[in-house]
């Protein structure tokens, strides 16, 4: 292509990519509050006007940390938009006019969260409890609608669609076609499932913490009850979409699927390996199930499944990096999805939550599990399609800039989101002892708010 840059060294573009992976990272955690956190709010303000005073003081609460997690997310945002022109030219340039559409409507969606999530802040003692509370489905809807977009962009990378190559330059746009790419609903699913996984678990923890240091009153009971609900749904909803999309790489990047499983060869009735390494062109030391992977692949355990023997050497990605990041998200999904079938069930049993101390830790590890789980799988998919960045047409060595400040860019970088992480967790902090000690009542109407722990620890048990 006539556009192609090449970085002055592979230093540099190592620079680039771990630059674009720490913003991606770091994002990623918000945009799943952004995505989720609305919805559980509006779940516990909605109880709230129905009657029970503790949940319009969490959803107020709530309401604020949604809101220092906004402000904190647009930032990062912001360098992510700037990245994406900067570091990758060779991407945004040929094909600005094939992916810009859902760019522009992502800014659309992320006006239209900002100016409802800021009325509605502003509308607590201002506006009545219905209009209030109805002010957040904009903002549910925007910060989804946000998301679909944003993942279109990465499913297009991974099923570039919409466009001919004519002599190495794009032809024939269609921006929405490009946009509803092949890929973008299993991808969008696992990422919306994924975020609320991340935000219910994450809520659900902070409260089953207070529980274990002595808190267990109405208001911890619900503030585990109401996320961990939507995070237990995500869950066991998870592996389904997830099962999808592993068969929309099997069809769209075989040698992406190839390197998850450290598939040597192609063939019939190809294993599932479980473990083990890859060294050798082969996976040593694993346990093998024969016919597994051809059946999840194809639906039929005669299917046949495309090794990494089928593409040259150095069209193929790092396998371990992308096996090992598979094998943690798929683990530690499972394991959630069992602790989110345990949780429901009891609960529809015995109309109550689990009350064991037992389970209580088990949330408060779901917490950074559910986050390692998001950021494995983002690995996964974007290490997986290396050496790629825009699949099967442009490598991503061909389209970083040329550029002497990667270092330096990547260095700085750094350094303001450790200052970033640090403010955020301080303020995050300071309003949680704020709220320990007793704060003013957050309810403007419904029932008197219970708001001190000790005021509410002889209310009945929640029913979510």
């Amino acid at each position: 292509m006539d556009t192609i840059l090449f970085a002055q060294s592979a230093s540099d573009l190592l620079a680039a990519r771990n630059q674009m992976a720490l913003s991606l990272g770091w994002h990623i955690v918000l945009a799943s509050f952004g995505v989720a956190f609305p919805a559980i709010i509006f779940a516990m303000h909605v109880r709230g006007i129905r009657g029970d005073a503790d949940a319009l003081v969490l959803a107020k609460r709530w309401s604020k940390v949604a809101g220092v997690l906004f402000a904190v997310g647009a930032v990062s945002g912001t360098i992510l938009s700037f990245e994406m022109g900067m570091l990758w030219p060779g991407l945004m340039g040929p094909f600005g006019d094939v992916i810009g559409l859902p760019f522009a409507l992502e800014g659309v969606a992320f006006f239209l969260e900002a100016i409802f999530l800021g009325i509605y802040l502003y509308g607590w003692g201002r506006l009545p409890d219905r209009v209030h509370v109805a002010t957040l489905v904009p903002v549910m809807l925007a910060g989804a609608a946000g998301t679909f977009f944003i993942i279109s962009v990465n499913a297009w990378m991974n099923t570039p669609t919409g466009f001919t190559m004519v002599d190495g330059v794009p032809a024939d746009i269609d921006p929405w076609a490009a946009m509803l790419n092949p890929a973008v609903g299993t991808s969008y699913l696992h990422m919306f499932l994924a975020a609320y996984m991340v935000a219910g678990f994450a809520v659900s923890a902070v409260y089953a913490l207070g529980r274990l240091r002595g808190r267990d009153d109405h208001l911890h009971r619900i503030g585990i009850a109401v996320p961990l609900v939507f995070a237990a749904v995500a869950s066991l909803a998870q592996p389904v979409v997830g099962h999808m999309a592993g068969q929309r790489i099997a069809e769209d990047q075989p040698i992406k699927l190839a390197a998850i499983e450290g598939l040597p060869e192609t063939m019939r009735r190809a294993p599932l390996t479980i473990g083990g390494l890859y060294e050798g062109d082969r996976v040593s030391g694993g346990i093998e199930v024969p016919g597994l992977l051809s059946f999840l692949a194809t639906n039929s355990f005669d299917g046949e499944v495309a090794g990494l023997a089928s593409v040259p050497p150095e069209d193929r990605p790092p396998v371990n990096v992308v096996r090992y990041s598979f094998a943690t998200m798929v683990s530690i999904g499972t394991a959630l999805a069992g602790l989110g079938a345990f949780a429901l069930f009891v609960l529809a049993r015995r109309r109550r939550l689990p009350r064991s101390r037992w389970f209580l830790r088990a949330l408060v590890v779901a917490a950074p599990a559910a986050v390692i789980a998001l950021e494995t799988g983002w690995i996964t998919t974007e290490v997986g399609r290396q050496p790629w960045i825009v699949h099967g047409l442009v490598r991503t060595a061909d389209a970083v800039t040329d550029a002497s400040w990667i270092w330096t860019s990547y260095t700085v970088l750094a350094v303001v989101y450790a200052g970033m992480t640090v403010a955020t967790v301080v303020v995050l902090r300071s309003m949680s002892r704020r709220w320990a000690l007793g704060e003013a009542p957050a309810a403007p109407y419904g029932p008197p708010a219970a708001l001190v722990a000790s005021d509410t620890a002889d209310q009945p048990e929640v029913r979510a």
